[in-house]
């Protein structure tokens, strides 16, 4: 029972509770520090088709493809060069080095173009745009990642950054001469980071969503505090709900993907002469992702996060969270043990994609178009070509078009394969992730075999389109089950900041092997060496991920959720911890200071 005290100096009341001092869980609503401190809704049919057709529309075909081509076309004005590679970029505007009066540029010539009161090659422009793209990438992944875990932050974060990314794709249609590439080159950058954090802020979503489905709400909130099932079997359950989501998302970006592709045909086709056709394609695939993408901002449920942490701030608190992570390494060395294995596995596969290109070029044949989860080997394949020095090889949006077809029509077709084994033997994430690995660690092995033998290895037409194939049915679940694993060792609350790490984990992948794979070419004039490095590191990757315990990295990161929330009462209430745990202090109205919510009133009643 409560009991009232009066004080006669003052005349004030002071209410004490008798009963033992709350649980954490009381605590937990009182400072508003956790998720479930605030009510939250269930999952929808309508919600979760909604996040499906954003994603479809987000597939990556104008940021990933139809922007870089239309920023690289002015080589050939009518015959755009390969949008994986801004190699020869700016030849269109640029002229022969040394030249006077200037000659323009050929397909053997180096090529220069104006910059800061000089010259700058083709080459190092390319890069900049790229290195512009990472760093502000890693900036807003950094800064704004752990913001968006608090309040209703996250959700207007990525509605502002899909508008962003909207307005610039329909600002690439006024890109019609060759001297505008300056303009082309600040829209790309903007729209290309904004498209990459859409990716990321997007894909965090999706355990949150998983976790408040009707049937995983049920057997947490029901069958598990009831004992009929335990924790093991609980996260089971919402594993394969997270595989669910994951893998169907992922499946309706390739069929937006390959929608896109056809609609744009109806363009192409006509207009193959005119070179203002590129621009209404682009136009058509935006407009297609704003038809499919603002569905999810009417139908998405409000979902806050916990609180912004007293003394903290939306401009601050990403910083924070991330040297708090830094600093708590140890709590979850499983999460980061897989953040190692992943950076050197996605190194290892964007340069075999890059490499792959080289050897490609090599035989003077048409590159196959990647799908939008590699788009971050863009500078892999730039360095790598650059490094060899081929001619290049000019293709049609066209081609791209028929290319982008044919690996999205795998990928689709994989995806909901994948998936629908996994739930039918309920294989485990990490065991389906590790299967996609084999493919990623066969392909360079593919290559190494090259050096021995003319046979197989990458000398034959017949393979690059064999690896067109493989590329397609494994890329798509490779990545959907990435990102799953993620999900299912980083601590509940923390998905922004954690698939942030994960983004910048994947876009920082391709340092070391394009500059191993430069130095070893080089040395032996040979691309196919390369290979043996690619495999090496790939192989590593894959036995590191054997060794990432996901059963021992869910416990971690429930104690490490738990403590950061004691953590966080005893700074903002001045309680005792070891008082909060045991529940032995009885609750003051004095230990509520400067903070209420509309929950805060079940620790004074009876």
């Amino acid at each position: 029972m409560a009991e009232i005290h009066e004080s006669d100096e003052t005349d004030t009341v002071k209410l004490t509770t008798s009963r033992p001092h709350p649980t954490l869980e009381e605590y937990e609503r009182l400072f508003g520090v956790d998720e479930d401190a605030y009510e939250q809704p269930t999952t929808t049919r309508k919600e979760l088709w909604s996040y499906y057709l954003y994603y479809n529309g987000d597939n990556g075909v104008g940021p990933g493809s139809y922007s870089q081509a239309l920023y690289v076309q002015w080589k050939h004005w009518n015959s755009p060069t390969n949008p994986r590679s801004f190699q020869w970029a700016l030849n269109g505007a640029g002229h022969q080095p040394g030249s006077n009066p200037p000659k323009a540029c050929t397909d053997s010539s180096a090529c220069v173009v104006p910059w800061a009161g000089g010259t700058r090659s083709v080459s190092s422009v390319v890069l900049i745009a790229n290195g512009l793209c990472f760093t502000f990438m890693t900036v807003i992944f950094v800064w704004l990642g752990s913001a968006a875990d608090y309040g209703t932050f996250g959700r207007w974060l990525l509605l502002a950054l899909t508008v962003v990314c909207w307005a610039l794709q329909y600002g690439m249609m006024s890109i019609r001469h060759p001297s505008q590439w300056p303009a082309a080159m600040g829209l790309y950058v903007v729209a290309y980071v904004a498209y990459g954090a859409t990716l990321v802020f997007y894909a965090a979503v999706f355990p949150r969503l998983a976790r408040y489905t009707r049937h995983v709400r049920k057997a947490r909130e029901g069958d598990l505090r009831e004992g009929k099932i335990d924790q093991e079997e609980y996260d089971t359950i919402e594993s394969l709900e997270r595989n669910h989501i994951s893998n169907i998302s992922t499946a309706h970006s390739n069929i937006g993907y390959l929608l896109t592709l056809v609609l744009n045909l109806s363009v192409l086709l006509p207009l193959q002469n005119n070179s203002f056709s590129n621009n209404l394609a682009l136009c058509l695939t935006n407009s297609y992702w704003v038809v499919l993408g603002i569905w999810w901002f009417i139908f998405q449920q409000r979902r806050p996060g916990p609180k912004i942490p007293k003394g903290s701030s939306y401009t601050t608190i990403g910083f924070k969270q991330i040297w708090l992570a830094i600093r708590e390494i140890r709590s979850l060395p499983q999460t980061f043990l897989y953040f190692f294995a992943y950076f050197l596995l996605a190194d290892g596969l964007n340069t075999t994609g890059g490499f792959f290109l080289t050897c490609f070029l090599q035989m003077r044949l048409v590159t196959p178009m990647k799908t939008r989860e590699s788009t971050n080997m863009d500078g892999s394949i730039g360095t790598l070509v650059s490094i060899i020095q081929n001619d290049s090889v000019s293709f049609s949006f066209l081609q791209i078009t028929y290319l982008g077809i044919t690996q999205a029509a795998c990928s689709i077709t994989s995806t909901f394969g994948f998936w629908y084994i996994q739930r039918y033997f309920k294989f485990k994430t990490k065991t389906m992730f590790l299967f996609t690995n084999f493919f990623s660690v066969l392909i360079p092995f593919w290559g190494m075999l090259g050096l021995w033998t003319n046979r197989i290895g990458y000398h034959n037409r017949w393979e690059f389109y064999f690896y067109n194939v493989i590329f397609g049915l494994f890329q798509a679940p490779y990545y959907a089950y990435a990102q799953t694993m993620i999900s299912e060792l980083m601590p509940r609350g923390y998905d922004n900041m954690f698939f942030a790490l994960f983004g910048i984990t994947n876009r920082a992948s391709s340092i070391i092997g394009p500059n191993v794979i430069q130095a070893i070419i080089n040395n032996t004039h040979n691309s196919w060496m390369g290979f043996p490095f690619l495999f090496a590191i790939c192989s590593a990757a894959m036995v590191t991920i054997c060794f990432v315990d996901i059963k021992k990295g869910r416990e971690d990161c429930r104690e490490f959720i738990e403590q950061r929330k004691i953590d966080r009462v005893v700074a903002e209430s001045g309680l005792d911890p070891n008082d909060i745990t045991k529940g032995k202090q009885p609750v003051h109205n004095e230990d509520v200071p400067e903070v209420q919510n509309e929950h805060a009133g079940t620790l004074v009643t009876d």
